[in-house]
């Protein structure tokens, strides 16, 4: 595909959105896989679950923040972990209203478990990249953020 056709696509096929779309659906099988046949969880349930391992104590409207989910899904999401006992609440010390998220013990080991298959994964798809390409890939992938943002009203 030539530059001009992601300036100027002229079939759904050409559309940079749709090829990075494609691109995710393709190279999410994997994880897929082995998030629901090894480990029991959904894509989305795994994506709770690796946020909250990072930000543990957090609420539920900032887990969902960090996931980039609305905060319905991420209250069905976070209701199905403490369901499978991989995701506790307790009340906030000093304010019992507010109800804060870990992981259990069982929620540490899955994540423990997944995550090197998840990175490993990850690796995959971007073998053969050179260091010189993976900066640039880096890079575009920085700068489309931030346009996406700015092109949604959340950024500069």
């Amino acid at each position: 595909m030539s530059a001009t056709h992601l300036d100027a696509p002229r079939q759904l096929q050409d559309m940079f959105l749709y090829r990075i779309s494609r691109l995710l659906s393709t190279a999410s099988v994997p994880v897929l896989r082995e998030c629901e046949q090894v480990h029991g969880i959904t894509r989305r349930e795994w994506r709770v679950l690796a946020h909250l391992a990072q930000a543990e104590g957090c609420l539920s409207s900032e887990l969902a923040d960090l996931a980039q989910l609305d905060r319905v899904r991420t209250s069905r999401a976070l209701s199905i972990l403490v369901d499978k006992g991989l995701v506790r609440r307790a009340p906030r010390p000093g304010d019992r209203r507010l109800v804060e998220l870990a992981l259990t013990d069982a929620g540490r080991a899955l994540h423990a478990a997944l995550l090197p298959e998840v990175t490993r994964l990850n690796r995959a798809l971007l073998a053969g990249l050179s260091a010189a390409q993976l900066r640039q890939l880096e890079e575009v992938l920085e700068h489309l953020q931030q346009r996406a943002e700015s092109l949604r009203g959340d950024g500069p």
